[in-house]
């Protein structure tokens, strides 16, 4: 599919010579010339299906221009009780400048664990409540949906904006569809929920989809569809690794919180040995008299015969709530309870009201606790280390130093490689790109429903300088000839049609 003048350019073979020097080269470097080759074609053609489907986004004139200098905007900017980094200043710049554009905004935020990606969103969905349009805001978890419910009521409601949660197990689901589909909410956070058919929106004129990489293309879209050309802004708290931006998230427009907010100390990371086990349940406990909070976080909710070398979350709460924390004030949350019931208990947890809260990795996203300053994690090598991040990222949020524990034995050699990174590191970027490394691109993100999992040459995590290569090519190209018009592009016209709308 390779354009004849790019042949020539990077000086790669004919396919006829590359087919053969790929299977019996004469020499090493002839075999990778020929695997750079069909490599470099595959990438080219994913960059050319990505610009292309941008391109086509970028001349869209039906979206709508919302207000940015509305009352519901200024009094969500008036009632921060914090001034933003510059960081978030200009991500706000962003997504407003796309809200009064005309044309859908398409935009992914991305940053590490406590960057303040919230006040971006709340700023979105106060200009959209200016225009009179509606909010939809979906988590991949009740748990996020809940903690994102009290978020916003906390900022919204004080400023006139009326927030409705909707999720599968909520009771009064009907009632809450009425009053969406009646106008009656400005902001509806939920979970898929959200997307089934007998959910309806009086005027849907903004999505915000957290934590993106846990839905589908087929998800997002559904949700967009519920509104007529609806902004879009995705945000996610796993760190993308510059690779997969280009590729998996080329069509969207990107924009990277890399500022903590003033006053946050990195969370102080080791493993523990059986010996130390006691000294750091002492460790909690004065912890507790001093006002601060401890998460102990387990693999298991209950005992299973399959993994009995694992931590079940029950019996841990009974043996230390009885045992080493007896008096401490401690609680469980896990997938299991009700709405009502996880509500309550985050709330208590925020308000200092709890001491130990045991969960498993469902708090892994959304409680935001600042008197949270130590993290257990049971059997750590269980869990992956996006996710070991994401667990560690749930302290550290107030002005103390916070302190993360990896307890229980690496299984694994690649186990082992996990905990010493999170030890080594507290980059949410470095840890992104190591796990991109240990895992494959094949198991990262949305890769695979993406269909760049199955990529037959080019490797995501080898080929950077190709891939750089091709995006330039790429825009070259369209530069030229935009619509492929001419005879020696339609082959890379017809393999980049595969690549369009990567992530929607």
């Amino acid at each position: 599919t390779l354009p004849p003048a790019l042949l020539t350019a990077h000086g790669f073979p004919p396919i006829a010579d590359a087919l053969v020097q790929a299977h019996f080269p004469d020499e090493l470097p002839q075999g990778e010339a020929a695997r750079s080759r069909f490599a470099y074609e595959e990438l080219l053609a994913i960059q050319v299906g990505v610009l292309r489907d941008r391109a086509a986004r970028a001349h869209e004139e039906k979206g709508w221009r919302h207000r940015v200098d509305g009352p519901h905007l200024a009094a969500v900017r008036q009632a921060l009780p914090f001034r933003l980094t510059a960081a978030q200043e200009r991500v706000v710049a962003e997504v407003l400048d796309d809200m009064v554009s005309p044309r859908p905004m398409r935009r992914l935020v991305q940053g590490d664990v406590g960057c303040g990606k919230t006040v971006v969103a709340l700023h979105a969905i106060a200009a959209a409540a200016d225009g009179g349009f509606q909010t939809a805001v979906m988590a991949p978890t009740e748990i996020l949906a809940e903690q994102h419910l009290i978020h916003l009521r906390d900022m919204l409601e004080p400023v006139g904006l009326r927030v409705e949660l909707l999720t599968g197990s909520m009771r009064g689901i009907k009632a809450a569809r009425d009053r969406i589909a009646a106008g009656h909410a400005d902001v509806v956070v939920g979970t898929q929920a959200l997307i089934q058919e007998s959910t309806t929106f009086h005027r849907l004129g903004l999505v915000v989809i957290d934590e993106q990489h846990r839905f589908g293309v087929l998800q997002r879209n559904a949700l967009s569809e519920k509104g007529l050309h609806p902004d879009i802004l995705q945000m996610s708290a796993t760190p993308i690794p510059r690779t997969l931006a280009i590729t998996v998230y080329g069509a969207m427009d990107v924009s990277v919180i890399d500022e903590l907010p003033p006053g946050r100390l990195p969370v102080k990371t080791r493993r523990i040995s059986p010996s130390e086990v006691e000294g750091l349940y002492q460790y909690v406990r004065e912890q507790a008299q001093m006002g601060l909070q401890t998460y102990i976080i387990c693999p298991l909710i209950e005992e299973s015969e399959h993994r009995e070398d694992l931590t079940p979350l029950f019996r841990h709460y009974e043996d230390l709530s009885e045992g080493p924390f007896q008096g401490l004030r401690c609680a469980l949350i896990h997938g299991r309870l009700d709405a009502l019931e996880k509500d309550q208990t985050m709330r208590a947890f925020k308000r200092g009201e709890i001491d130990v809260l045991f969960s498993t990795s469902a708090i892994e996203v959304g409680i935001d606790a600042p008197k949270a300053t130590t993290m257990i994690i049971e059997d750590a090598g269980q869990f992956g280390l996006t996710q070991l991040h994401q667990l560690r990222g749930r302290v550290g949020r107030g002005a103390d130093q916070a302190h993360c524990f990896l307890l229980g034995e690496a299984r694994t050699p690649e186990a082992g490689k996990r905990l010493e990174i999170l030890c080594a590191s507290a980059d949410g970027f470095q840890i992104a790109e190591a796990d991109l490394e240990m895992r494959g691109p094949g198991e990262f993100y949305g890769v695979r429903q993406a269909g760049l999992s199955d990529l037959r040459v080019a490797d995501l995590i080898r080929d950077v300088r190709l891939l750089d290569r091709a995006r330039r090519d790429a825009q070259a190209l369209l530069a030229a000839d935009p619509a492929l018009a001419a005879p020696e592009h339609q082959a890379i016209a017809r393999a980049s049609a595969r690549f369009a709308n990567l992530i929607a």
